[in-house]
């Protein structure tokens, strides 16, 4: 057996519809259509998943930890019904201005995370909606992956930071190359 892979997704915008309001409750955190499915099919194929989100609705009071947990119980539900789960789920709860090493495009969130899985981040597939989730993934060594569901459009409208990223259509659609990548190499 192979040993598992780790890729790690950025939340809004990738697994769930975003919203410039932000996703303050759990009937706001909506999954967009195949990210579920998506994850299950990573899972059965032996890789584990983490997922990197910047959640500063904490720092602005729009939200609390409790309800953080409550959104993440819901995607932990909704996942066990698709046949899959995320191996982690680690987020920053800060604001633009605190000067943490942890809010993405910092890269002590994808850190942690190659910390936790003891693993190497070089070519861990990362997978975002923005430019900050590229950022961070060029900054650990990982290979960063647009999308071009929630903040995507705008990312690629502005055409900035996307030398050598690879961008699909959805999660779905950066599964299925994955595993297609997979696939070719064994």
């Amino acid at each position: 057996m192979p040993e598992p892979r780790l890729i790690i997704l950025d939340r809004d915008g990738v697994i769930n519809h975003d919203s410039d309001d932000y996703i303050k409750s759990p009937e706001e955190f909506v999954p967009i259509d195949g990210s579920l499915e998506a994850i299950a099919r990573l899972n059965q194929a032996g890789w584990q998943v983490a997922v990197a989100t910047n959640q500063s609705g904490i720092a602005r009071g729009y939200y609390d930890l409790a309800t953080l947990a409550r959104i993440h119980d819901k995607l932990a539900r909704l996942l066990a019904e698709a046949g899959g789960r995320v191996h982690g789920v680690f987020f920053c709860p800060h604001g633009p201005d605190d000067g943490c090493t942890c809010r993405k495009p910092a890269p002590g969130l994808l850190e942690e995370i190659g910390r936790r899985f003891q693993v190497s981040l070089a070519g861990v597939p990362v997978v975002g909606d923005s430019l900050r989730d590229l950022e961070a993934a060029r900054a650990v060594g990982a290979r960063p992956i647009l999308v071009e569901t929630g903040k995507g459009p705008r990312t690629l409208a502005r055409g900035e930071g996307l030398d050598g990223v690879t961008v699909y259509r959805d999660l779905a659609a950066a599964v299925d190359a994955l595993l297609a990548e997979d696939a070719a190499a064994s």
